[in-house]
């Protein structure tokens, strides 16, 4: 299997060289570069197609949070951090790991091993889009493959670094980021409603306040876009 290419950030020298140690250790791992902020991690992801991204939160000029918001694509990322209040908003944007400094090797080891993990499944078994008569997913859950026809599906609900597809015959958890499905699914006939949820246009029952009918499920709309999501929805 070919080595993790992964990008180290983080504005101190001491704990930059930590993660660099750490990493250095584990074969899977390929440091393609270590640097001490935002703009500098940009270059080396338009130069590099990071895997993997060890990313502090406080630093100067845009904290990692933030900075993860702004890009394009999001490589798989571990949070490196001295505060634990930010753990919420970055499991909401799906990273896979939060280590709160200082943290030992083999907490680090825990992080990575789950993030190699996700990679490597992904790679070898992520939902693709298959451009046939029928279009449908193919994901990996419960030990199995299985092929998920768009028209089947209801709605998908992110997990942290799971998602969890419910369809009209069964429900489906498999390791996957919500982000990466809702590139693959088709924009005009799913629509994300919520941070956390996403709904097959055509399944919508109906509107109750902020409660969308799907299915036997409710699921909650965002009330900033609830106006521009009833008139894509209901229009």
């Amino acid at each position: 299997m070919d080595k993790i290419k992964t990008l180290l950030v983080d504005d101190e020298y001491l704990a930059l060289n930590v993660l660099e140690t750490f990493a250095g250790q584990l074969p899977m791992i390929d440091i393609v570069g270590k640097v001490k902020t935002p703009l500098d991690a940009m270059e080396v992801l338009q130069q590099n197609a990071i895997e993997l991204l060890y990313l502090d939160i406080q630093m100067p000029a845009i904290n990692g949070n933030l900075f993860l918001k702004t890009l394009p694509y999001r490589p798989v990322t571990i949070f490196t951090t001295a505060y634990s209040e930010y753990a919420v908003e970055a499991f909401e944007l799906g990273a896979v790991d939060y280590l709160v400094k200082p943290f030992s090797f083999d907490r680090f080891l825990q992080a990575t091993q789950k993030a190699v993990e996700f990679i490597r499944s992904r790679k070898e078994s992520g939902p693709t889009a298959q451009a046939t008569n029928t279009q449908y997913l193919s994901i990996k859950a419960d030990g199995k493959l299985y092929r998920i026809s768009f028209d089947d599906i209801l709605f998908i609900e992110g997990l942290k670094e799971y998602v969890k597809i419910v369809t009209e015959q069964k429900t489906f958890i498999t390791l996957e980021t919500f982000k990466n499905l809702e590139l693959v699914l088709p924009s005009p006939q799913f629509l994300r409603v919520h941070k956390s949820f996403m709904v097959a246009k055509n399944k919508v029952r109906s509107l109750d306040g902020n409660m969308l009918e799907v299915g036997k499920a409710q699921i909650p709309i965002s009330r900033e876009r609830k106006e521009e999501l009833v008139k894509l929805i209901f229009g």
